[in-house]
């Protein structure tokens, strides 16, 4: 069964819950029978087609994270070892693939230099960040940072993901490891490490996911998504905590930031009965969820978020979300069967 025959199986079979509010406006079914997902100002069109290849010649197994780059196309990164990176046009046609060095690359960061962009691999079984050329030369690695003291050995530094500063300074998040932030500047050199595993405010349990929030361009600073907590954290650059934002009921991945919003795949819903059961979170810059394609319909109580879950079987796990110059959502997803990004448009 392809994914188009599943999305439409799924819809059929959610109809009779169509009369629930919440489902209604989270799952609509339009004209020709496009799929609608999303709510408010952030509704989108299911295209389960886009990117799917011929497996046995460009293979895929966790799709891990993808990016644009400045030419727009889009980059995915997955953990298969005969072609990691795979680079699409936004129609979905594969352009080229390169990689077979990194069988725990998990996060994907696009570094712009000078004109030139440059990726930012991290790889949890290599225990390593590797900076590359966009066309997979090696610039650098980052080992296991032993001069903080915290670590007896490499195994213990399991990396997944990282964010650049304005003044191309890294921040890597050890969300399978040790729990730690680790600032390195541009040449990987470390500066300072905050965090740790734990309950407190300043601490995570997987430090999942960070990137650099330069909305205010006088007060940047770091979010951290805690996802074991559902919590959303925020840091100075110096590693002092500044505020934590709740997201019930959503075990969020890497925050990703367009615009004014912030965006996240959320791996599954965390009092669910199923663990596919993950879907897609958007928030305004007043740290207000305004749409969960996949889920219910965002609702406040007493100022408080209500727990957030799956209402559709669309997405299984998702990872990570691309949005592209167009306003289009592309969704990578880890443990689904090894299946291609589904890409959503914006309508």
């Amino acid at each position: 069964m392809n994914r188009r025959k599943f999305l439409k199986q799924s819809s059929l079979l959610s109809l009779g819950f169509l009369a629930a509010p919440s489902l209604s406006s989270a799952f609509s079914l339009g004209a020709n029978n496009d799929v609608i997902v999303g709510h408010n100002s952030h509704k989108y069109k299911v295209n389960l087609n886009w990117g799917n290849l011929n497996p046995s010649q460009t293979p895929v197994n966790d799709c891990h994270e993808m990016i644009q780059d400045s030419k727009g196309r889009i980059v995915l990164l997955t953990n298969h070892t005969k072609n990691n990176v795979i680079i699409y046009d936004k129609s979905g046609k594969l352009l080229e693939t390169w990689g077979t060095d990194y069988p725990g690359a998990h996060g994907l960061t696009l570094v712009k230099e000078n004109g030139e962009d440059f990726l930012l691999i991290t790889d949890y079984e290599r225990h390593q960040i590797i900076k590359t050329t966009i066309d997979g030369k090696v610039v650098f690695t980052i080992n296991y940072p032993a001069e903080t003291g915290k670590y007896n050995n490499k195994e213990e530094f399991k990396p997944t993901e990282t964010t650049i500063a304005t003044n191309g300074d890294i921040y890597v998040a050890d969300g399978y490891g040790k729990q730690h932030i680790l600032h390195y500047n541009h040449e990987g050199v470390l500066q300072n490490f905050f965090g740790g595993s734990g309950t407190e405010n300043g601490q995570f349990l997987n430090a999942h996911g960070i990137c650099y929030d330069d909305r205010n361009p006088e007060n940047p600073s770091l979010l951290v998504s805690a996802r074991e907590l559902n919590i959303l954290k925020r840091f100075d650059l110096e590693g002092n905590f500044l505020e934590a934002i709740q997201v019930p009921g959503a075990l969020i991945c890497r925050p990703v930031i367009h615009k004014k919003d912030i965006y996240f795949a959320v791996l599954r819903s965390k009092s669910a009965i199923h663990s596919d059961s993950g879907f897609i979170l958007i928030m305004n810059e007043k740290n207000e969820v305004v749409s969960c394609p996949g889920a219910t319909s965002p609702s406040y109580q007493n100022n408080k978020l209500n727990e957030l879950y799956q209402t559709v079987h669309l997405f299984q796990h998702p990872h990570d979300v691309c949005i592209d110059d167009d306003e289009n959502m592309y969704v990578a997803q880890w443990n689904s069967g090894k299946t291609y990004p589904i890409k959503l448009t914006r309508v």
